[in-house]
């Protein structure tokens, strides 16, 4: 989910509520820490020079159990480091602490802003000999007239 994408989400809805990918929800209570614009300058695998951006929040939760950030606020905080930091329309990554500090993408359902998982992924799969997936195809898809018949040379 993009910046833009949040601050439009936070134009259509009471409060500002998150939830984690097994459905539980985030603390009510919880602060925004910081929002930041996070760059990664990295080399690949296969010895390409990559730079990603991305708009980072850090949700953490106190004692201060009547705290509660309105969509109002929140987006006065974005617009302040938009302003402040020069950011982008990136993709947001939400840290939350857990056992050890999670990193999240953000999807919006309407009402909750929803932690999606991240994965790690090889960027350079040509070069790592990893073979291409082949797709999976169901036999009962296959239409009939491509189908084999008796002399027909297909196998």
């Amino acid at each position: 989910m993009k910046l833009s994408e949040v601050k439009a989400a936070l134009q259509t809805t009471d409060g500002v509520r998150f939830k984690l990918p097994n459905n539980t929800l985030v603390p009510i209570h919880f602060h925004i820490t910081e929002v930041g614009h996070i760059s990664k300058h990295f080399i690949d695998c296969g010895g390409t020079v990559r730079i990603e951006h991305r708009v980072g929040f850090q949700l953490w939760e106190a004692d201060d159990f009547d705290h509660r950030l309105s969509p109002q606020k929140l987006l006065s905080i974005i617009q302040l480091s938009e302003d402040k930091l020069q950011l982008g329309d990136f993709e947001v990554e939400v840290e939350y602490q857990s056992e050890t500090i999670g990193k999240f993408g953000l999807s919006f359902d309407g009402e909750t802003f929803v932690l999606v998982n991240l994965r790690t992924d090889c960027l350079a799969k040509d070069n790592c000999g990893i073979p291409v997936a082949k797709p999976k195809v169901k036999l009962s898809t296959i239409s009939q007239n491509n189908a084999c018949t008796p002399g027909g040379g297909c196998c």
